[in-house]
Formats: C-alpha cells, structure tokens, sequence
C-alpha cells in the first residue's frame, strides 16, 4: 500500500482535495480508497472508505467527559490511537493499492500531538509520504508563505517522511498572483525580493532569518498550483506521488 497523508490548516481545502486526489486515481484506474481521520467532521464531500467517525464520537466525548467541543477534539485526537490498530485492518482489508488520508481540520491534532505520528505510523503498510497544503489566498504574502514553508519543516521533523507541497484554491487568485507565488519555490531570489518589497521592520527581519535558515533544508523541492474546483493540476499531482511511491511506474494488477 500506499499511503498519502494530507495535512494543512485549517480551511486550505484537505477535504475537497481528498475527494478529487482519489477521483484523479481511479480515472487513471488504479486502486485507491480514502480515510477519513477528522473525528469532528460534519459533512464531507466524500464518502470514506475508512471512516474514524464509526468508531469515535465527539458529541458523546462531551457528554461522558464535560468538555466543551476544543477539549473534546483533542481527546478524541488522542483516542484514535487506541483504535488504530482497528482502523488498520479496515485499511488493509480493503487491499487498495493508493490510500488517501484525509487529517483533521486543525493540523495540530494530528501532527503536533504525539497520537500524530503513533498514527501515521501504524495506520498502513508499506511507503507513505506527506502532501503539505498551501492555501493560496493566504500564500499569496510573503511573510505567510514563509510561515507555510517553516510548518513544512515542522512537519517533516515530526513524520520524517517525503513531501509533496501543493498550492491549493489557485481558482481564488489571479494567475499571475499563482505564477507568481509557484515561482517563489523555484527562485530563491524571486522570493527574498517580495520579501523586502512588502515587508519592513520587524515583520521582515524575521521573514528573511528564518528563509536563510529554511534554504538549508533539503525537503523543498517542487509546489503544485491545484483546484479542486476545477481540477486543475490533479494530474501532475498524481504523477508527483506515483514518483515517490514508484519512482514513476503505475501500479498494475
């Protein structure tokens, strides 16, 4: 198996990307399910193969414990460990070839709790990377995007496992202004101008430490502008992954 975890804040579009990330599989025909690891999820745009909402119930962690819906978001975070070896085998009985996990909303419950990476670790078989959500809109600044490229970096020194970053929402923003921040990744010194074109005192004196401090980190390597809107960008990030995972080669029954 493998596995595809997709994590970003709150609001950058995991859930939508989830659902056409695993259409953009099947298309191509090849054998993907979907996991739904956001036990606070009301509705989703997609039906999980794997649903944590079967086994975990928020309302009723408020009710048993008198925590309001923060506290219970955690606790329920939390408790998905002790079912994920229950969640494990619903994954493997599935035998899919591609598993996309779709995290919950606010990225912290999975990645900065110590369930975060007991989680990943044990959910599935097999290869597994991380798929870094930019939301556009809020990329768009350079102090934001900077701030995008230091939670990657905290990102990888929790799971240690390859990343893919992706550029979502780029229907909500000019295509130059998507041209632009893509190009951000690709040049250094496109970026470090924007940064001492739009920021000033302290705001870019910290911006420009901590860019000097993330180049010397090798886990930068392409930003995929994506719509899930419009499907814009699937396919590239689709080959992306089949490059991790297979170094290219799709997965044929």
């Amino acid at each position: 198996m493998y596995t595809a975890f997709i994590v970003g804040m709150a609001g950058s579009g995991k859930s939508l990307l989830t659902q056409c990330l695993a259409q953009s599989f099947m298309d191509r025909e090849q054998d993907v399910i979907t996991v739904n690891l956001d036990p606070g999820a009301l509705t989703l745009p997609y039906s999980p193969d794997v649903d944590v909402r079967d086994r975990i119930n928020v309302t009723d962690i408020m009710d048993k414990y008198g925590l309001g819906p923060n506290g219970a978001l955690v606790y329920a975070a939390d408790l998905i460990a002790t079912e994920v070896d229950k969640i494990r085998e619903d994954v493997a009985e599935t035998k899919a070839d591609y598993v996309i996990v779709d995290t919950p909303g606010q990225m912290e419950l999975f990645a900065f709790r110590q369930s975060g990476t007991f989680i990943a670790s044990r959910l599935s078989e097999g290869s597994k990377a991380v798929i870094h959500l930019f939301d556009a809109p809020f990329s768009s600044d350079p102090f934001n995007y900077v701030s995008n490229l230091f939670l990657s970096a905290a990102l990888y020194t929790r799971f240690l496992l390859p990343q893919i970053h992706v550029l979502t929402k780029i229907d909500l923003v000019a295509p130059e202004k998507v041209e632009e921040v893509a190009g951000w990744f690709e040049e250094e010194e496109s970026l470090e101008y924007a940064i001492s074109e739009r920021l000033s005192g302290e705001t870019y004196i910290l911006t420009r430490d901590l860019l000097s401090t993330l180049t010397q980190i090798d886990i930068f390597t392409e930003l995929i502008p994506v719509s899930a809107r419009t499907g814009e960008g699937f396919v590239n990030l689709t080959a992306a992954l089949t490059r991790v995972f297979t170094g290219g080669e799709e997965v044929v029954e």
